[in-house]
Parts: structure tokens; sequence; C-alpha cells
């Protein structure tokens, strides 16, 4: 079925690879309707405690295909999504339409999302990443939101997660002048969480992705996602006043339980999965 992805789960990860590398993995309409499919499948999957998304090769995405756009603009047939594809609506529709855009809805989905970024980021793809829980940079990453250069503008929810990233200076800086960053600097402003060296990247984020699983409630993490993209709309008492009522719900879980438990008999805990 996926023609432009590779989708594998190794228990407990889930791993998303954009797969044309020889267009550095250049952004199309069936790349993301493949992602999307298999964000669904990952998301339903109980062997999965959490997503990673990279790109093969040496690059994670060159942002939108120009050629695939060229053609279009010259009357060029579009291209043509399966069936099978479409429909698919992993994410929690009860956050509701703000955080259900084209792609945005990242931010729904039950389980965490890391982007282990292999290289250069550039255009629509700086969106898609910073929709992403955590990213992950090798050191050889670079990042370009190349909007500006082309006579576009902050495309796809750039303007509202990037200055909640890196506050709005840095968010300006990085649209207005369009110019390259590399990891370092990435990691300085806050748009990646850590650089590791390439050549340990995959083997970072599946450990991170491990521990996970290994000491954190999948439900918790589920919670405390919606959470924290939610209360970035709300004011401080409505978050507090909604945390209070979360917390007292916690109690009543299983999870809870084993969590106290787990500590007291010093041994890693047994949560379930979701």
């Amino acid at each position: 079925m996926y023609e432009q992805i590779l989708y594998e789960v190794t228990e407990p990860a889930a791993v998303i690879t954009l797969n044309r590398p020889k267009q550095l993995n250049a952004w199309t309409d069936r790349m993301g309707a493949e992602v999307k499919h298999a964000l669904a499948q990952a998301e339903a999957d109980k062997r999965v405690v959490a997503i990673v998304i990279t790109g093969a090769g040496r690059g994670f995405c060159a942002g939108a295909d120009m050629f695939l756009l060229k053609s279009i603009s010259e009357g060029g047939a579009q291209e043509q999504i399966p069936e099978e594809l479409i429909g698919a609506a992993p994410g929690d529709a009860a956050m509701g339409d703000a955080f259900r855009g084209t792609y945005t809805y990242l931010l729904s989905i039950r389980k965490p999302i890391i982007a282990a970024i292999n290289g250069p980021v550039a255009g629509m793809a700086i969106p898609i990443v910073a929709c992403c829980d955590m990213r992950f940079a090798g050191s050889e990453a670079s990042f370009m939101t190349a909007f500006a250069r082309r006579g576009l503008i902050a495309e796809w929810g750039a303007s509202w997660i990037l200055p909640r990233l890196l506050g709005p200076a840095h968010a300006l800086d990085l649209l207005m002048s369009s110019r390259k960053i590399d990891a370092a600097e990435a990691a300085r402003i806050g748009l990646v969480n850590r650089v590791v060296p390439d050549t340990e990247l995959m083997a970072h984020t599946l450990h991170y992705v491990a521990e996970l699983a290994a000491s954190c409630s999948p439900t918790s993490m589920m919670i405390m996602k919606r959470q924290v993209y939610q209360h970035l709309t709300a004011d401080l008492g409505a978050a507090e006043r909604e945390a209070v009522g979360l917390m007292l719900d916690s109690f009543k879980r299983p999870d809870f339980r084993e969590g106290v438990v787990s500590f007291l008999e010093k041994r890693p805990p047994k949560f379930q999965r979701v």
C-alpha cells in the first residue's frame, strides 16, 4: 500500500520513514496520506508506546516537491490518492477542530511523536516537525523555512506553533530571513530538544522510546499531551482547575496504584498499554 514511506513496528516503537531519498524526501500529497494512514495504525496498536518519524537517505524532508507543483501549475494531473488511504482519521477528535488541521492533527495523536531529524528540513517540513512532540536532530541536520524566499507566507500553522516553541523573535527571524540554521543553533533556540551524532540518532531515539515504555504510564502521557496543547489556548485558572479534576480521575486508575506499589517494591512498573 505504501509507496513513499516505510512503516515498521519494533515494540515499543513504530517508525515511519519518509522514503523518497533521491528527492530528499520531498513531500507530496500521497506521502501525506500515507503518513496519516500509518499514524492511525500506530495509534491503534497497543504494542506501540511512541511513534518515530524520520527520513531515508541523507535528508529528513526538503519540503514540498517543487517539480510536482510545477507540473500541476502547467496543467499536469494531480496525484491520485488510493481509496484505501483516504479517510484515515488518527488523533483525538474531542480536542476540537483547532487541532485537526492538515498537519496540526499531529498534535492530537494520542501517543508521543518524535521526529528523528537525520538531515535537511525545509519549507513545509518545518511546521510538520514542529507539530511533533519532540525533535531529536543529528549533528549534520539543518533547518530553513524558505517561505519568504518563494514569495509565500508562514504556512500550515507555522505562525502559531513556532512562536510557542521559540518565542516571537526567533520565530520571526527564521520566517522572515529564511536563513539556514544548523543543528546546534536549532538546539540553542529551542527548535530541537537535543543533538546527537548522526550515526547515533536512531539508536538514541529508540532508546528514549524504550525508556518511556519501561518507566512511564501510556495513559498519563496521553492525557499530559492533550493538556499541554489545549492549555496553550486556555488561561491559567482554567488549566489549573482542569488539572485538579484530571488528577482526581487518575487516583481511580490502575496505573496510579501500580505506580505507587512498584515504587515501594523497588521494581519496574507494569503499566497498561493504550
